[in-house]
């Protein structure tokens, strides 16, 4: 890898990590699903706005439907979870439980997609469960119902994330592939239909003062035009130099950022936990992203 490869996988696990600490910003005065729609559609604009400048095009390749679908599954979900998430748990809870991704992704395919179990991909998963239970019974937060389900959303939108790269190869790449930006739009487009609902549910329970707040807009617009729209530009950017595997290092660095940014800019309490529970975590992710031995001959 190049320097210029190392510089973009940490800016954008600084970038990812930065994400949860916007949603802890934001929920607490807006609610879960207006943060979460508000990202996407904000995230849904910007990419309009760069497909249109950079003349990209609009060839889908026949895969639009899909690419909406899996936008589902991909964005709208996952984003809607970890917004709830946050109404219980702090930023750097949900930044060390977006690390089992990988893990939910090898229990997937395994499961669902006939991709062969190894040992140490199993060893894996038991390691990085092991990694999510201390962090949740000896964290700095009470180990109680709130925690619990906190937790559960993590765990649904990281499930939702190891679905999706399993979808996103059946469905887009083995059969051709589509523009990485338009792929990224139709998610974000589809996310904001999904979550339209719930948002004008809940409007008329909003208050207007919160809205009127420069700091909210700031918050908003770090979430869903950084975190969102140019951290989808800098990893479609990543995979083509340096391929899909090496890009997926950046799952072992975004839990420092999350827990660092919510202690500088947040006062969350910092714990040992939070190592500990981070060490077994990277050592199963180590376990299970390593490359297999080529088999003797």
């Amino acid at each position: 890898m190049r320097p210029a490869d190392y510089f973009r996988l940490l800016a954008l696990a600084a970038i990812w990590g930065a994400s949860f600490l916007f949603i802890r910003m934001l929920v607490p005065q807006v609610g879960a699903l207006p943060t979460a729609f508000g990202r996407v559609l904000l995230a849904t604009l910007s990419l309009l706005v760069i497909i249109q400048v950079m003349r990209s095009g609009w060839d889908y390749r026949g895969k639009l439907g899909k690419a909406l679908l899996l936008g589902v599954v991909s964005s709208g979900i996952p984003f809607a979870m970890y917004a709830l998430a946050a109404q219980h748990l702090p930023a750097g809870y949900s930044a060390v439980f977006n690390a089992t991704t990988p893990l939910m992704g090898v229990l997937i395919g395994t499961l669902f997609f006939h991709e062969p179990a190894t040992p140490a991909k199993f060893g894996g998963v038991l390691l990085g469960l092991a990694g999510v239970g201390v962090l949740t019974r000896t964290g700095p937060m009470a180990f109680d119902t709130e925690l619990l389900l906190g937790a559960a959303a993590c765990l649904v939108a990281t499930s939702c994330y190891g679905l999706a790269g399993f979808l996103t190869r059946r469905w887009i790449t083995q059969q051709g592939g589509v523009d990485g930006r338009l792929l990224a739009f139709a998610s974000q487009l589809s996310a904001s239909l999904l979550l339209l609902p719930f948002m004008l549910w809940e409007l008329p329970s909003q208050t207007l003062a919160p809205w009127l707040e420069p700091s909210l807009w700031l918050a908003l617009a770090g979430l869903g035009l950084v975190c969102t729209s140019l951290a989808y530009i800098l990893y479609f950017r990543l995979i083509a130099d340096v391929g899909p595997v090496k890009s997926m290092a950046v799952t072992f660095l975004i839990p420092p950022f999350g827990v660092l940014w919510g202690v500088l800019l947040l006062d969350e309490p910092l714990s040992w936990a939070y190592l500990y529970g981070g060490v077994l975590i990277a050592m199963a992710l180590w376990l299970v992203l390593r490359p297999s031995p080529a088999p003797r001959t």
